[in-house]
């Protein structure tokens, strides 16, 4: 597994550093029960909340997932387009992600365009899979320098009970496994779609877990109330050769670098436990080697 060991000034993390009565109280409440090993759903310290995974959802959508992680549920939807790839990448297909939190998960979340927080989910969902190489976009070239295939990937939170990270890139990467791409072929000079489909192949099996600390005590996957009351979390992403993809910090404390070894060794652990649970659930073409 590989470590960050470099460059960061080591620093206390300030327990109870929340200004607000009932965040302290509740601080207090979930330090004194990481303490004893427990948590408040009854979890230990490491341990990830139930994971269930659905494919083949949406009708009009070329692939789509709904992944549950105890009382969070995303949604993700993908559609593939014909378009032009970019000029410094004539022979590769691209992608976008988009992020949504619907008002009806949670009391937090406002209608309107998409604010600083799907931004920022995503972001990480973006760079998991991109830094992951979970897809080769070669794969996606129809005619070198004129047309490829454009997949739109858009996640929507449906239900927000902590930590939508996680399954979100779960939820895209199902959606990713299941796709059925139209084929095309070119017919005297010009594009025509056929009747046949293709499912590509992931290329990586790049997936994230988000790990909280208090004090010096460490969780993973935090359900809302322990969320909100973290003195630091980092979503990790590695995949499955043990490299670390992607981090994102999750909130505005200091992450002492005697920590660091320890939480990433924890990310690795808790990814590959997604990993295996992952290709026991989805229907998965892995490219070799």
């Amino acid at each position: 597994m590989q470590h960050l060991k470099e460059g960061c000034e080591i620093m206390t993390l300030p327990l109870h550093s929340k200004k607000d009565l009932t965040a302290r109280i509740m601080q207090e409440k979930i330090y004194s029960l990481l303490q004893q090993g427990k948590r408040l759903d009854g979890r230990g310290p490491r341990d990830l909340r139930p994971i269930t995974i659905q494919t083949n959802l949406v009708e009009k959508a070329e692939g789509s997932a709904l992944v549950t992680m105890g009382g969070t549920k995303i949604l993700t939807g993908i559609k593939v387009e014909v378009g032009t790839p970019y000029p410094d990448r004539p022979d590769e297909g691209t992608f976008a992600v988009n992020a949504e939190l619907l008002p009806l998960a949670s009391t937090t979340f406002e209608p309107g365009p998409p604010d600083e927080r799907g931004v920022e989910l995503a972001r990480v969902v973006d760079r998991s899979l991109r830094e992951g190489k979970a897809l080769d976009l070669k794969k996606f070239c129809i005619v070198e320098g004129e047309k490829v295939y454009i997949l739109f990937i858009d996640i929507y939170v449906l239900d927000y009970d902590g930590n939508y990270y996680d399954p979100a890139l779960i939820s895209a990467m199902a959606a990713l496994a299941t796709l059925k791409i139209p084929k095309y072929k070119v017919v005297n000079g010009k594009l025509e779609k056929t009747d046949e489909y293709f499912t590509p192949e992931l290329t990586a099996l790049p997936f994230s877990v988000m790990v909280g600390v208090l004090g010096e005590r460490f969780l993973v996957d935090p359900q809302i109330d322990e969320e909100k009351v973290l003195d630091v979390s980092l979503i990790i992403g590695t995949d499955e050769k043990g490299n670390v993809v992607s981090i994102q910090k999750n909130s505005p404390g200091p992450i002492p670098i005697n920590l660091m070894d320890e939480i990433i060794d924890i990310a690795w652990e808790k990814t590959q436990e997604i990993r295996e649970k992952f290709l026991e659930k989805v229907p998965v073409r892995l490219a070799p080697g």
